[in-house]
């Protein structure tokens, strides 16, 4: 007789699923008894970084990671990385433990009440399979669910007793994930993008998801389109040192459209029409200019504050109006100049510690960035140029980058990943350490410490509400906590040290973090 464990076992090899993401208790050990040598098991050590790891690593690997979590307690801690996920459109399958079926009706200790809602509205499905043996074929629909455009994450609540019941052995079946976009609707886009006298195209996340960058490339060359990266934009669509790349667009109403006043043309791929924050009121568009959309998102699409939407696959679509778009023979626009070296001087700029990191990286690192105060900066001089080696969370939270950068070298032991997270981000994750330092993973950390939440501060200045309490961190020793994760970790506060500090943890064959005491002044928010 084989067991739902072991044919559930069996399945996760098929579907390529044999890394687990996790953080152990009781109503999971059934599941793990006995782990089969050929999986490999993930230890974090809070439930948010275990989905963040997870995230990452499937991200960089482009298929669905296992997360395996503990009950409802676990489930409530994981949640504000989940919602990262989802807005990542990241596919995972998240699974967590449950109580004995026999005995759910008394609401034991441990047992999870509305197990399927608890992650809602957050995740693409959500179940709690209705018997023991309905446990594979759920985790297949999870693993198909989570991989359909838009991608994302699903949940799956298991009892711990379902895992010695008896179950039929299974055949995982194939289910197609990309979906062409209508073919009447792209020739319209043609004939806009075609009969344009000045166009930009906005790059989004999708571009980089659905391995899109040459076919957005040729497009952008075949127009002679400006190019601009979506707001705050997770992935890198586009190379930022293209000479057609003119820089991130702002992130609130008024600026974008003065950014895009002239363009007559504006196709958005694969990003939100648009991501916006601080309220600044005017136009979605500027008068005069036609907005295009291409996303593989519905929902997306039919949010959108302005434009005319084309659904499906994004690379799929830049492909096909790569082929429909007659090449243009108007003047490029002028490229985007570079940053001028910034002076060496203390404290540290977060402009010189972006230009050092930039002097000092390897043409593929990956970036996984959580420094909202020193974002700009650190796109201007680093200027990601290749495909996926830049990655923040969509979701605007905190405690994401440090554990999805662990994720990432794990898909990437091939390239460098630096994790650039602000002394306050680090805070909400920073037992990841502890995963990356026991694996022994190259993983280069740099912690800009400017002892305050200074994102915080801009968004008080910009909305005028002085006198917000707990926006100071003083007393902050990075390097020491991270030496107490088994972390190498150095401390500078002269600019004259930096780049050997760089330089070092680059070179080192182990994990290094480097805490960067930085100018505390307040930057403008837009």
């Amino acid at each position: 007789m084989t067991t739902v464990r072991e044919v559930t076992y069996d399945l996760l090899r098929a579907l390529g699923m044999t890394t687990v993401f996790g953080n152990p208790g009781s109503t999971e050990a059934p599941f793990l008894r006995d782990f089969p040598a050929d999986f490999r098991y993930v230890l974090s050590l809070q439930e948010a970084s275990t989905v963040a790891m997870a995230d990452g690593f499937a991200q960089a690997t482009g298929r669905p990671a296992l997360v395996n979590l503990h009950t409802a307690p676990g489930v409530g801690n994981a949640m504000g990385n989940i919602i990262a996920a989802w807005h990542n459109k990241t596919p995972l399958v998240v699974t967590a433990g449950q109580q004995t079926r026999a005995m759910m009706a008394m609401e034991p200790w441990l047992y999870n009440r509305d197990a399927v809602d608890l992650p809602k509205p957050y995740v693409k499905w959500s179940s709690e399979p209705p018997r023991a043996e309905d446990v594979p074929a759920a985790v297949e629909r999870a693993f198909h669910t989570a991989m359909q455009q838009p991608r994302g994450p699903v949940f799956l609540s298991i009892p711990m007793d379902d895992w010695d019941a008896p179950a039929e052995p299974r055949t995982p079946r194939t289910v197609s994930d990309r979906t062409a976009p209508d073919p009447t609707a792209l020739h319209r886009v043609a004939d806009l993008l075609g009969t344009s006298k000045r166009s930009a195209i906005i790059a989004g996340a999708e571009i980089d998801r659905s391995d899109g960058w040459e076919e957005a490339v040729a497009l952008a060359e075949r127009t002679r389109a400006a190019v601009y990266s979506a707001p705050v934009t997770e992935r890198v669509g586009f190379p930022e040192g293209h000479p057609l790349f003119q820089g991130p667009l702002p992130f609130a109403q008024k600026p974008i459209s003065d950014t895009l006043s002239g363009y007559d043309v504006v196709l958005v791929v694969g990003a939100p029409v648009f991501r916006y924050y601080p309220h600044v009121p005017g136009p979605a568009t500027p008068e005069g200019t036609r907005l295009l959309h291409l996303t593989d998102d519905p929902d997306e699409a039919a949010r959108a504050v302005a434009g005319d939407a084309v659904v499906g696959d994004v690379r799929l679509a830049l492909e096909r109006l790569v082929q429909l778009v007659p090449a243009s023979d108007r003047a490029a626009p002028t490229a985007r100049p570079r940053p001028a070296p910034p002076p060496a001087r203390a404290p540290i700029g977060p402009a010189f510690l972006a230009h050092t990191l930039a002097q000092a990286l390897p043409a593929d690192a990956v970036i996984a960035a959580e420094s909202p105060t020193n974002a700009p900066a650190l796109r201007d001089y680093l200027r990601p140029s290749r495909p996926g080696g830049y990655y923040s969370a969509a979701s605007g939270g905190l405690g994401w980058a440090l554990p999805a950068a662990v994720g990432l070298q794990l898909a990437h032991p091939e390239r460098r990943v630096v994790a650039v997270v602000g002394d306050g981000s680090s805070l909400y994750s920073i037992q990841a350490l502890w995963t990356a330092a026991q694996l022994n993973l190259p993983l280069v950390v740099i912690v800009p410490n400017n002892a305050q939440y200074a994102i915080l501060k801009a968004f008080t200045r910009f909305q005028d509400t002085s006198g917000v309490p707990g926006l100071d961190l003083p007393g902050l020793d990075i390097a020491g906590i991270a030496r107490g994760f088994g972390y190498d970790a150095h401390r500078v506060d002269r600019p004259e040290d930096l780049a050997g500090a760089l330089r070092d943890a680059l070179a080192a064959c182990a994990p290094v973090l480097v805490e960067v005491v930085v100018d505390p002044a307040i930057p403008p928010l837009i």
